[in-house]
């Protein structure tokens, strides 16, 4: 602590050049921070998922539907204790900005398969029986201040009414909940009447569903029964692909685009243009101070000890960027809506840790090296 004044000295010295790296560092912890988010957000969001559910999908692709007909043969395979279907709807309230998850379901089959959402009696019966009805999440519909006997317009960019339009009316029946609190975070969706929706899209496309939704009765038998599922219609026109609800999830993101790659990539690209900035600084501060160094030689500082300091100064410069690039992507998550649940955990705190201090080592040590192997006569002379 005793060299804490020389060490802050010196890194404040140049102010402005100071101010540079730092920015930069927090740029770069920054990233870091909100990556992890993303990767929370994709992957973390899944965990809580029910564990007594598979999706079941076309083998090509999850944009192939699969035709309604497969539903007895699925429902009769052991193990298999409900199974419903959904059929993304994708449209949009309003303004094009306004896209939230909508799906096109039975309403009765919805209840079984998903038990987690929570509706009152009088709303489950009015969904089934209103051929244009739809469901909305407690949050989605706070958000748009939504009540019952709303009636809600959504311009699809997926689906044309038989009329050749793509301008749908629902009315609002119900408005549902979580059963638990994560699951109350997931309420910005909304669930429409399937009937409805089939008999009034384009002639060609009834019949089918984007995907069946099955509830088991073991969930230590999520593998058993997936396969056993996809060996019904192995080698037909209507091939399968079963995988548990997570797995679909986070495959669903992926095929968009590979998230983890990405944020990898950018964290490498950024990571590596901090090293050479930073390390530049170091070596312009070291190389502007021979003198200095030849000075506190002559004052019985030891070579050790100059390694230390210039080392103390990478290491107070990388953790300081550290911190505050972290603190911003805290502060950042901290402002993002309850239905877009990225969040940093204490992890990221140690792993910026870890990069701060490498950074700082591989930073610090070539100019501290130089330091520490200077001759008082060419220190003192400015070689």
């Amino acid at each position: 602590m005793k060299y804490l004044p020389l060490v802050l000295g010196a890194l404040f010295r140049k102010k402005w050049r100071t101010f540079l790296a730092l920015l930069s560092l927090m740029l770069a912890f920054l990233l870091l921070g909100l990556g992890q988010a993303i990767n929370s957000l994709v992957e973390g969001g899944a965990e809580f998922l029910g564990v007594d559910r598979l999706i079941t999908q076309a083998r090509t692709s999850f944009t192939q539907p699969l035709p309604l007909r497969l539903l007895p043969r699925i429902e009769a395979v052991p193990g298999v204790k409900r199974v419903g279907w959904s059929q993304f709807f994708g449209g949009v309230y309003q303004d094009p900005r306004n896209f939230f998850p909508q799906f096109a379901v039975d309403p009765a089959r919805l209840y079984d398969t998903y038990p987690e959402w929570t509706l009152d009696a009088d709303a489950k019966r009015d969904f089934a029986a209103t051929r244009n009805g739809a469901i909305a999440g407690r949050l989605l519909a706070d958000k748009f201040g939504w009540k019952v006997g709303d009636t809600i317009p959504l311009n699809s960019f997926i689906w044309q009414k038989r009329d050749g339009g793509n301008a749908w009316e629902w009315k609002l029946v119900g408005i549902f909940d979580g059963r638990d609190e994560e699951w109350q975070k997931r309420t910005s969706i909304m669930y429409l009447n399937f009937a409805h929706f089939d008999e009034s899209r384009v002639a060609g496309a009834a019949g089918l569903a984007g995907v069946f939704v099955v509830r088991l009765s073991d969930p230590q038998a999520v593998d058993q029964v997936a396969a056993r599922i996809d060996a019904q219609f192995a080698n037909s026109p209507d091939e399968t692909k079963t995988q548990s609800e997570q797995e679909f999830q986070i495959g669903f993101l992926r095929q968009i685009g590979d998230i983890a790659f990405i944020i990898n990539a950018i964290l490498g690209a950024a990571f590596f243009s901090i090293l050479i900035l930073t390390g530049f600084i170091m070596n312009q501060s070291v190389r502007e101070r021979v003198p200095e160094f030849g000075v506190l030689k002559c004052l019985g500082f030891t070579d050790r000890t100059v390694l230390g300091l210039v080392l103390a100064e990478a290491l107070a410069l990388c953790l300081l960027g550290a911190a505050l690039g972290i603190a911003l992507a805290f502060a950042v998550t901290a402002m993002l809506p309850a239905d877009y649940p990225a969040r940093i955990d204490a992890r990221v705190l140690v792993i910026a840790a870890a990069a701060a201090v490498t950074l700082a080592v591989v930073v610090g040590l070539p100019p501290a090296w130089r330091a520490m192997h200077l001759k008082i006569v060419d220190a003192l002379a400015g070689r």
